[in-house]
């Protein structure tokens, strides 16, 4: 299984982390949509935490069937929360994408194998210089389906022993998620000369191309 054997290739190795990055504007400024997802017919939704959202956004915009990605927070217990509060790490929320697909072209399997092959899973709350549970890795589920899915596929990825730590993700029922500000939203694309995405984004996806050649739009 290619996870198998490209898996510990995409750590993060940046001396620079997400929460490092300006706040543009307040949240509480914009009229956002908060918890409801609504899809059209025939496509279906994947909630993940990998670490910083401006990653794995980046990651899924790329992939063909993916339909539409959103940066935003969900696993909390804070109502509305915003970036800040988030990074405070108090707020029980991971930073987290909502990934629209289309099942006819890419599979729930197939979301989960590239998700646990773009970041490492065996490091509990932090994904390199990004450390706290907002960064934690989690699949936030929103079917038994797809808990039974996530389960299986983690369960065969700690067996095969390809990984030298415990897989630490946690896979737990959806409960809420909120868009991040307009700011975190397609960030690679419009920020690609920053920073964190020269030495953390931009790394990461030319190893995620060259091992997903076949699956890029």
């Amino acid at each position: 299984m290619k996870i198998l054997s490209i898996i510990f290739s995409f750590s993060i190795l940046a001396t620079i982390a997400c929460a490092q990055a300006p706040t543009k504007k307040d949240k509480s400024m914009q009229n956002l949509p908060k918890t409801t997802i609504n899809v059209e017919e025939g496509l279906e939704v994947a909630i993940l935490g990998g670490g910083c959202f401006w990653c794995t956004e980046a990651i899924y915009q790329d992939l063909k069937g993916v339909e539409k990605v959103l940066s935003g927070y969900s696993g909390g217990h804070v109502h509305d929360p915003t970036y800040r509060q988030v990074t405070s790490g108090t707020t029980g929320h991971a930073e987290v994408i909502q990934v629209v697909y289309d099942p006819k072209v890419i599979s729930f399997e197939e979301v989960l194998e590239i998700f646990w092959a773009t970041h490492d899973p065996t490091t509990l709350n932090r994904q390199g210089a990004d450390v706290g549970p907002q960064y934690r890795s989690a699949v936030f589920y929103l079917s038994e389906d797809q808990k039974q899915k996530a389960e299986f596929f983690m369960k065969k990825l700690d067996e095969s022993g390809a990984l030298t730590k415990p897989i630490v993700t946690e896979i737990t029922p959806f409960n809420n998620f909120y868009v991040a500000e307009d700011y975190h939203q397609n960030y690679f694309k419009e920020n690609g000369g920053q920073p964190y995405c020269q030495f953390v984004i931009r790394p990461k996806m030319e190893k995620f191309k060259k091992a997903f050649a076949e699956k890029l739009k």
